[in-house]
C-alpha cells in the first residue's frame, strides 16, 4: 500500500519524529545534541515554525511546532536533516545515511492533546531508562517548563502554547501545575494512543477536530473502519 502524504496545516500543532536508521545513535554527546538545537533555532526562524516544545534522545528526537505556513514545517525538517547528517557525518569520520527515512508527523488537537503529549515527550527518557525522574534529563524542554533545573540559552526558541499558558495566571502557576502533571504521568493507553498517532500519521483529537482538519485536505486523515467505506472526513517511541 502506498504511503500517505503527511499531513502539514498553518496554524494547527503538528508532533514530529525523527529516528536513526536502524536505531542508530544520532547524538553521541553535549556537541551533537546543541548543534541540532541550534540548527532548530535558526530554521524554525527562518522558515517561520514555531517550536512549542522539545525532546532529543540518543536515537531519535521529537518536536512540537506550529507552523504558520503550509509549507513551513517540511522545508523546516528538510533543512535541519540535511544539514546534521553532513556535520554529524564529517565530525564523526562517516558516511551514509543517518534517518530512518523520512519524519514522522501527526496533526494534534491541541485544546485537549497538547499537554498530554508535552507530558510523553518529557517523560520518555525515563521510560527509556537513561533516568529515573524527568527533571533530570536536560536534553528536553522540561525545565523551561517548570521554571527549574539545568536550562539552555536554546530555551529562547520556545514558544509556548496557548494550552500552556491557560494553567494558570503567573509563571509560578503554570509551572507549579505543568510539574504535576509530568510527576503523575499519563496512563499506559494515552501513552499507546500517542505512539500510534505518530508513527501511523493519523490525526489525533476529538471527532470534531477529526472532521474540521479533514475539511481542509484530501488526504484521509484517520483509519478506514474495518468493513465499511467511510466518507471524507478527518490522527518511543
Amino acid at each position: 500500500m502506498a504511503r500517505l502524504p503527511r499531513l502539514s496545516l498553518a496554524g494547527y500543532t503538528h508532533l514530529i519524529l525523527q529516528r536513526g536508521n536502524n536505531g542508530q545513535t544520532v547524538f553521541t554527546s553535549a556537541t551533537d545534541y546543541e548543534m541540532m538545537l541550534n540548527l532548530l533555532s535558526d530554521n524554525s526562524r527562518k522558515f517561520n515554525v514555531d517550536i512549542n516544545a522539545y525532546a532529543l534522545q540518543p536515537d531519535h528526537f521529537y518536536f512540537l511546532a506550529t507552523p504558520q505556513s503550509v509549507d513551513g514545517l517540511p522545508l523546516m525538517m528538510q533543512a535541519i536533516g540535511r544539514s546534521y547528517v553532513r556535520w554529524f557525518n564529517n565530525l564523526h569520520g562517516r558516511s551514509g545515511t543517518l534517518w530512518d527515512g523520512r519524519y514522522k508527523s501527526t496533526v494534534i488537537d491541541a485544546d485537549r492533546d497538547l499537554l498530554d503529549v508535552m507530558v510523553y515527550m518529557d517523560t520518555s527518557p525515563v521510560r527509556a531508562g537513561l533516568v529515573a525522574q524527568a527533571t533530570e534529563y536536560v536534553w528536553t524542554s522540561h525545565a523551561y517548563f517548570i521554571g527549574q533545573g539545568v536550562k539552555h540559552h536554546f530555551d529562547k526558541l520556545l514558544a509556548p502554547h496557548a494550552a500552556y499558558w491557560d494553567l494558570g495566571n503567573t509563571p509560578f502557576a503554570r509551572e507549579m501545575k505543568y510539574a504535576e502533571l509530568v510527576k503523575c504521568g499519563i496512563g499506559s493507553s494515552r501513552q499507546s494512543e500517542i505512539r500510534d498517532a505518530i508513527l501511523k500519521g493519523w490525526v489525533h483529537g476529538t471527532p470534531s477536530f477529526v472532521t474540521k482538519v479533514q475539511e481542509l485536505t484530501e488526504r484521509r486523515v484517520i483509519k478506514k473502519s474495518a468493513g465499511r467505506p467511510v466518507k471524507s472526513k478527518s490522527i518511543s517511541v
